[in-house]
């Protein structure tokens, strides 16, 4: 009690122990987000200026040149696509997603013959490369080679299941959805199905294709690929009944 009293008498005073400030406390704050990541986010919502002005503050590089080239490409900016296409092959020869790219600028210019030879350039460095077997399928569909396409469209389903099914507009590789006739492209889709065992698929490429006025009908009854398909209820419903036309 002494030595309390004349702490006091001499001015010293007890301090509780500090606290932590507020700012001390909080979170350590989140990284900032690079310009790559900005641009991805911005693909992924189909805001494609934008993306190409976060791949632009990028380091240079084939990644990104493609990356650019591809958010022009969904902007329809095919001049613009191509040449970023190009610079990313240029800085890396062996960049078979921006190989693959180019072959498509070709085939939405109808120049068929120059996009089979940019996909098989792709495929030669990735051969295990999904859209771009899909890519050379449609190249050769659009050329008319038809079983030349169903064996490129065979080989893709093989290497992914998905394939045929996936829409993303985000990624390093472009995969060409476009086709001339729609009836006859899904005709080829079901038998590719069909052969792989995937029933359920085949069926609903069956009826796009009939509802798009494919006229051969007679063939998901005779061909072998469709074999495994005759004793399927709903496959002996869907060649009862006449789909209506779209």
């Amino acid at each position: 009690m002494f030595y309390l009293s004349l702490l006091l008498a001499t001015g010293f005073a007890f301090q509780s122990a500090p606290t932590p400030s507020a700012a001390a406390t909080e979170a350590p704050a989140r990284p900032a987000i690079s310009p790559q990541e900005r641009g991805d986010i911005y693909m992924a919502r189909k805001m494609y200026r934008e993306a190409v002005d976060a791949y632009k503050q990028a380091p240079a590089s084939a990644v990104m040149l493609n990356k650019i080239g591809i958010a022009y490409h969904q902007m329809t900016d095919l001049d613009s696509a191509r040449k970023y296409y190009e610079r990313a092959i240029k800085t890396d020869p062996q960049y078979s997603e921006a190989i693959n790219n180019l072959g498509t600028i070709f085939y939405a210019r109808k120049s068929y013959r120059r996009a089979i030879t940019e996909y098989k350039k792709a495929l030669r460095i990735t051969p295990e490369s999904a859209s771009a077997w899909a890519n050379l399928g449609s190249a050769y569909f659009a050329r008319k080679n038809f079983e030349t396409a169903s064996e490129a469209y065979q080989h893709a389903l093989s290497l992914d299941p998905e394939v045929f099914e996936r829409h993303s507009t985000t990624g390093s590789t472009v995969q060409e959805r476009s086709v001339g006739d729609r009836a006859k492209f899904h005709y080829y889709l079901a038998r590719t199905y069909a052969k792989a065992g995937r029933n359920a698929d085949a069926i609903m490429y069956i009826r796009k294709a009939l509802e798009e006025g494919f006229k051969e009908r007679e063939k998901f009854t005779q061909e072998p690929e469709f074999a495994g398909l005759r004793d399927d209820p709903e496959f002996k419903q869907l060649m009862a009944t006449e789909p209506r036309v779209l």
